[in-house]
């Protein structure tokens, strides 16, 4: 109420208050309707003030209800800028460690260590430490995922999907990576249909392929048992990491199978002779130092020339793959050595055994490399060898020595009339 209208009701009561007293001191004929117009003026005063003032608290309420409003969408501002900050360190944190991860990722040509750096950095830095983080490999042979490492949270969860499940393979599949924030929620798998023994109770998972150009390596899987754990941007972080250890883990495999085809024969998948030999001083000073015994056979094709000359050398190299198969399969049951020692010419090591039991043994392969059937332009071709045999005794200077006498033994077989087997004098 301004200045003006106080002024105009202060002058109404002075004025008109004093009536019913006066009219009471000093009857009148119209007293009836003085007081009558004396109250409804009152009452009509009574309700402007009242009206005025009802106007003034609901603006009031009016201001406090924007102000509060005002208030609240600070508020909310505040808050997502709290949350915006908090994401925004979590992302400078994360994308300030990439060169330590890099640096991590690349200490190493093992491809076990660099594995193990990859589900450690992605369980740590994205899981918090907490769910499952594990990780397949490509099995180059059957093309299929395997299980190679694991990080748990809980100890006792057990992986049993040792080839994945159908996340792992729609992962593969797509080559893309995976955000499902919940399983029963996500109408692209009908899991009612794959539950099986193998099958792990998961709610949610983030999971990126390792993948370098157009090769495929393998799958990198983050899980848990509740839902909505995993955001959009901890998806985008580990395919960053996935990225970077792809490049890790193609270069520790190539390295790998290097060093594979350093020590084996690009034909027969053998050991080479020069890793051989480097066994072979091995296995005997270890011979010597637990006085065990170690034995040496020696093995050569009978007429290999024969073989080449009729069928051609791609004969040659499918007899000679077909002999390695057989040995590598007795040998293995033996605990032995073999290696392809030149040409047609094989030698078997043999930690343990004595000359009766290398003897024992040297038949063995020779009868199991004479049941073989080589199909060689559609006939039926069989394989024999030769064997020498020796036995290391003190009499033996050394390893050059003992690869001497064997190959002696070998050379008197073959002048016995091949297909047979001797032992050294």
């Amino acid at each position: 109420m301004n200045k003006k209208n106080t002024l105009k009701v202060f002058l109404f009561f002075v004025l008109f208050f004093p009536l019913p007293i006066y009219l009471t001191l000093f009857p009148h004929k119209h007293q009836f309707g003085l007081l009558t117009l004396f109250y409804l003026v009152n009452l009509i005063l009574v309700f402007f003030i009242l009206r005025r003032a009802s106007n003034a608290i609901n603006k009031i309420k009016r201001k406090i209800g924007d102000e509060e409003e005002k208030s609240n969408i600070l508020s909310g501002q505040n808050s997502k800028e709290i949350k915006t900050q908090s994401s925004l360190k979590e992302k400078i944190s994360r994308y300030a460690s990439l060169k330590k991860i890099i640096e991590d990722l690349n200490s190493s040509l093992s491809t076990d260590v660099v594995a193990q750096h990859l589900v450690e950095t992605a369980f740590a830095m994205i899981a918090g430490s907490q769910g499952t983080c594990v990780l397949y490999l490509i099995d180059s042979q059957t093309n299929s995922l395997r299980l190679y490492k694991t990080r748990k949270e809980e100890k006792s969860v057990v992986i049993k999907a040792k080839q994945g499940d159908i996340f792992d393979y729609w992962v593969l599949r797509h080559a893309s990576p995976l955000l499902i924030e919940d399983t029963a929620k996500d109408f692209r798998f009908d899991l009612d249909k794959v539950k099986t023994e193998d099958f792990r109770e998961v709610q949610s998972l983030i999971s990126a392929p390792l993948l370098s150009g157009n090769n495929f390596l393998g799958v990198l899987r983050l899980d848990e048992n509740r839902s909505n754990v995993y955001s959009q941007e901890d998806l985008r972080f580990l395919v960053t990491i996935c990225d970077l250890g792809a490049v890790a883990l193609e270069n520790s495999l190539l390295y790998q199978n290097t060093q594979e085809l350093a020590i084996h024969d690009g034909l027969t998948g053998l050991f080479t002779k020069g890793h051989f030999l480097e066994l072979l001083k091995i296995e005997i000073k270890s011979s010597i130092r637990h006085k065990r015994p170690i034995s040496m056979l020696m093995l050569d094709i009978d007429f290999f020339k024969n073989y080449n000359d009729k069928f051609g050398h791609m004969a040659g190299d499918l007899v000679l793959k077909a002999l390695s198969a057989s040995l590598a399969e007795v040998i293995k049951e033996r605990l032995g050595i073999v290696c392809r020692f030149g040409g047609e010419e094989f030698c078997v090591l043999l930690p343990g055994q004595n000359k009766p039991a290398a003897m024992e043994t040297a038949e063995l392969l020779r009868s199991s490399i004479a049941n073989i059937n080589v199909l060689l332009r559609r006939q039926k071709t069989k394989v024999t060898v030769s064997i020498g045999v020796a036995t290391l005794s003190s009499d033996i200077a050394d390893e050059k020595e003992l690869i001497m006498i064997a190959d002696k033994a070998m050379y008197a077989a073959k002048a016995s009339g091949r297909n047979c087997v001797v032992g050294a004098k």
